[in-house]
């Protein structure tokens, strides 16, 4: 039997940033994604002592582990209307089904994720309406920016074992223009909430926390990350759940409020 810690592990649980980026229960996403790179995992320096390279845990183990989650999963979504229930199946079984192969055929794996994490944006608007607003889109559209930013400075890590080992990335695409990519990208989600301000009349504090608070930090980022160095893009990501996301959030809680 696997010990708790290493199925804890094996959720990320652990890694609290990336726990407050994503929220439970998308560990069981990463358990999938551990699954499939265990051999790649093995051959990087970071990832190599995860649970399954480095033996703490099984594959039959992983699986048991994975499908409590998804049973989980789909006993929460049994309850959503049509329109909400097919984001949802969309969302779990082909988007982060084929996530972990994407690395493997194309330098763009983040493009997908942004896809898979984003896609429940469009699946709260459908909870509440049947369908789809114009205003979860465009938060959906920010929300996907913010994925491939912070992906990309969590990817810039491993770009030299990345090369060794034959995983594709954004970031080896990318090479020296990573940072203007990022500068791109922190744009796009600035403008989304913007745009998502506008549409639904939100107050001034929103304008004052979410964008200008949140757009700040993302600035103060991309000018003092260092990518070529993997404690400052660590340092970097994790603010994104530490810092940037309660901020953004607090916004939004403020316009809720006040609104």
């Amino acid at each position: 039997m696997p010990s708790v810690s290493a199925l804890i592990e094996l959720s990320r649980i652990d890694r609290f940033a990336g726990t407050l980026i994503l929220f439970w229960p998308y560990g069981g996403g990463c358990v999938w994604n551990d699954i499939i790179d265990m051999d790649l995992d093995a051959q990087v320096e970071r990832t190599k002592h995860r649970p399954l390279p480095s033996g703490k845990i099984s594959v039959i183990a992983a699986l048991a582990f994975l499908s409590v989650h998804l049973i989980s999963l789909f006993g929460l979504s049994a309850c959503l209307n049509p329109v909400a229930w097919n984001l949802a199946f969309l969302t779990v079984v082909p988007l982060t089904g084929i996530y972990p192969f994407m690395k493997r055929i194309t330098y763009l794996p983040q493009v997908w994720l942004g896809i898979t994490l984003n896609t429940p944006v469009l699946l709260a608007s459908a909870v509440f309406k049947d369908n789809i607003s114009v205003a979860s889109a465009v938060l959906a559209l920010g929300c996907w920016s913010w994925t491939m930013w912070y992906d990309t400075i969590y990817g810039s890590q491993d770009k030299k074992d990345d090369v060794k080992a034959g995983v594709k990335s954004i970031v080896l695409l990318l090479d020296h223009y990573t940072r203007a990519a990022l500068c791109l990208f922190a744009t796009c989600i600035v403008t989304s909430w913007i745009i998502c301000g506008i549409l639904a009349g939100s107050t001034a504090p929103y304008y004052a926390v979410t964008v200008g608070g949140g757009g700040f930090l993302l600035a103060q980022d991309l000018l003092r990350t260092d990518l070529d160095d993997p404690k400052s893009c660590l340092q970097a990501f994790e603010r994104n759940g530490f810092l940037i996301g309660p901020i953004v959030w607090l916004g939004f809680l403020m316009d809720y409020i006040m609104g």
